[in-house]
């Protein structure tokens, strides 16, 4: 009886902190399941569940301060959200923060509920019927990078990667080139990136499953991704030689030199889409398969399970 009761009433899952100076975009979830979530902390005292986002809160180490003091009400589900890196955000190993919490949404597969950057399904189909872009620059090589974190070193990477290729950098860091239309957001990025063969995609960290849109973006246009970032990225990638992975190279003059070679011999650079034609990689597959629900759909399962006495607050990690 406490599980049907629990499964009809209307859930009310709180935002403690903003996202970045915003809300967090929930407009792909069904009307019914979008009613549950508030934000503004005059709810929290009567939420089933408050979600923090860790890269929000007051300090990067917030777990040791404000929320060690913060009054739990009995029965309240805690979970802390976070698509940035453990690296750059150390409370999520935090022992002190995560002592509280009871589940955690990141990037990580291990986590209660994964939240990957990778683009839906029906993203990827469309690849198999568009033809690959015109090639027009002049320069083999894009980069847009605006964000100043630099843990894993990535502006030394680029400015010697520059150094050595000819490279539009079109972000506020070492920037050498000025749009030529109305910035657009995400839609003139893509469309910028698809004139070029290859884009510099250099992770902020280099972090395990830690895997952006800078990796996704570049695919889904038709130019093949420069990358740099996660140690474990031959498991996020489409299908094989979708991209050209910077570790595999003992630095930027070896990579420039292959990337020079390929830009001179358009078989070997064609070889870099035949993906696009083939069946996805097992592994990725399986990632789209996990993406058919959305993960705050799935937070909000998991709240209800909580609220209904179930045993289990941990979806089995994508394979």
């Amino acid at each position: 009886m406490k599980e049907s009761l629990v499964s009809r009433r209307r859930l009310k899952i709180v935002f403690y902190n903003g996202f970045f100076g915003s809300q967090p975009d929930l407009t792909d979830l069904e009307a019914k399941e979008r009613v549950a979530f508030s934000s503004g902390r005059s709810n929290y005292f009567n939420a089933d569940a408050v979600v923090f986002h860790v890269p929000g809160l007051s300090t990067r180490r917030f777990g040791t301060t404000e929320l060690k003091l913060l009054y739990k009400p009995k029965g309240q589900f805690w979970i802390a959200w976070s698509m940035e890196s453990a690296v750059n955000y150390p409370a999520l190993q935090d022992r002190a923060f995560l002592r509280r919490i009871d589940a955690v949404m990141s990037y990580r597969r291990n986590a209660d509920i994964w939240t990957p950057y990778c683009p839906p399904g029906a993203e990827w189909l469309r690849l198999r019927d568009e033809p690959l872009p015109e090639k027009t620059e002049s320069a083999p090589l894009v980069m847009f990078q605006s964000a100043r974190a630099n843990e894993s070193k990535r502006f030394e990477f680029a400015l010697s990667m520059m150094s050595r290729i000819r490279t539009d950098s079109f972000g506020r860091v070492l920037n050498n080139r000025k749009l030529t239309e109305l910035d657009g957001g995400r839609a003139t990025k893509l469309k910028t990136i698809s004139r070029y063969k290859f884009c510099l995609c250099l992770e902020n960290a280099l972090d395990t499953d830690y895997v952006t849109e800078k990796f996704y973006d570049p695919l889904l246009v038709g130019t093949v991704p420069v990358y740099r970032g996660a140690p474990n990225i031959d498991r996020f990638s489409p299908g094989h030689d979708a991209f050209i992975n910077a570790d595999d190279f003992s630095g930027p003059e070896e990579l420039c030199a292959y990337l020079n070679a390929l830009d001179r011999d358009d078989e070997a650079y064609q070889r870099f889409f035949r993906w696009r034609k083939q069946p996805f990689n097992p592994s990725f597959a399986a990632d789209l398969t996990a993406l058919h629900r959305h993960p705050f759909a799935k937070l909000i399962d998991l709240v209800r399970r909580h609220a209904a006495g179930g045993q289990s607050t941990t979806e089995a990690p994508a394979t």
